[in-house]
């Protein structure tokens, strides 16, 4: 117990002592703050609304926000759309707030983020956040080291066990983590490798960042089919 209190402590101070000692990667990814009128807006936001405009989303992320899973054509690959059901409101919020302050970039939802209002966003965080989580996506494999991750950490690396933030069954936290349960496993894989990579920058203080670049890639694929499958 003592050795898992000690990484904890160790993996929130690190990121701190990491971004003082290097000013470049002290930009803190995104140009949301936590602010109470900004809490309080996404709060308040009308699920109802939010449900008219999810209608215009259902062609890529699914009838209930499930997204959906990679597929192989013969002219190539089509990459997995995440799923929205059961998203914490607020990081849903804050994303689509990144894509439309260019924090974040994809061509397709950056063009869709610029035509939203904030109000508009909170309206489509709330609604998909009161959506059920979708059912897992992926087939069983063997994730034990992706449950190892999980549950324990790696102290020999400063990494916290996923749990800590993501909730024990991937269900994200208060005030901005995400749910990763049922998430499209190679979505989520893109997304880990693009915090590895740095192409991918709009977590607070690099918190993601510094983690991702010490995963492998087999240990990101393994996470990757650990949240997606059923357990």
């Amino acid at each position: 117990m003592m050795a898992r209190i000690i990484v904890l402590i160790l993996a929130i101070v690190a990121p701190i002592m990491v971004n003082a000692a290097n000013p470049e990667s002290q930009n803190s990814g995104s140009q949301i703050a936590w602010t109470s009128e900004t809490l309080n807006l996404v709060k308040q936001g009308d699920p109802g609304k939010g449900h008219a405009l999810a209608e215009s989303c259902k062609a890529c992320h699914g009838l209930r926000g499930e997204g959906m899973p990679a597929e192989t054509q013969d002219d190539g690959k089509i990459p997995a759309i995440p799923a929205l059901a059961g998203q914490n409101a607020n990081y849903m919020f804050k994303q689509l707030r990144d894509y439309s302050n260019d924090d974040r970039s994809n061509g397709t939802m950056t063009a869709i983020a610029k035509g939203l209002s904030e109000q508009d966003a909170a309206d489509l965080a709330v609604w998909y956040a009161s959506l059920a989580l979708p059912k897992s996506s992926g087939k069983s494999q063997d994730i034990a080291n992706a449950e190892t991750l999980v549950e324990a950490g790696d102290g020999k690396r400063i990494l916290p066990p996923c749990f800590v933030c993501h909730g024990a069954n991937g269900q994200g936290e208060k005030i901005d983590i995400p749910s990763l349960a049922g998430q499209q496993a190679d979505y989520f894989e893109r997304t880990l490798v693009q915090y590895k990579n740095g192409e991918r920058h709009n977590d607070i203080y690099s918190r993601m960042r510094l983690i991702a670049r010490q995963l492998s890639e087999a240990e990101i694929k393994a996470l990757a089919n650990y949240y997606a499958s059923p357990r």
